[in-house]
């Protein structure tokens, strides 16, 4: 795919662009205060290059990585299967650009062509810059996310 200067294409990740996803992938980790080890990013990639269980796009600029979504669908008790967003990230000189809603409208289109009730995804209450963009692309229902680690 040849981009357009200046212009976000959405497209899948390629094996070039392990380095740079595995940095991004980090900055992600890293804004939510966990360091993953070096397996960690190795079976992951595996997983997005499967395309199975996982899913990924990358958002270029110019030729250049500069977005991820990381996305995988499951079963549910009251719709069609549902995708889960569960890793969303901008290079830090790319915010503002429209990576992050061109990534979020790949995946909606993406759940859409697999018959899915819907896309959604969960951020932190204090992602303000985030939430400024989710809330003009999605409906926040108020649901609250317990989790227990095991």
């Amino acid at each position: 795919m040849t981009d357009n200067p200046g212009i976000v294409t959405i497209g899948a990740l390629e094996p070039a662009d392990r380095s740079t996803w595995q940095q991004l992938f980090a900055g992600y980790n890293e804004f939510y205060g966990r360091t993953m080890p070096d397996e960690f990013f190795d079976d992951s990639w595996a997983e997005f290059t499967a395309g199975t269980r996982m899913h990924a796009l990358a958002a270029r600029i110019d030729g250049d990585v500069v977005g991820i979504a990381h996305f995988l669908t499951h079963a549910s008790t009251t719709s069609p299967d549902s995708c889960y967003l569960q890793d969303l990230f901008t290079a830090p000189q790319a915010r503002g650009r429209g990576v992050g809603r061109a990534l979020i409208e790949a995946v909606t289109d993406w759940a859409r062509e697999q018959h899915c009730g819907r896309v959604y995804w969960a951020t932190h209450e204090s992602n303000a810059t985030a939430r400024r963009l989710y809330d003009q692309v999605a409906e926040n229902r108020g649901f609250i996310i317990y989790t227990v680690p095991l």
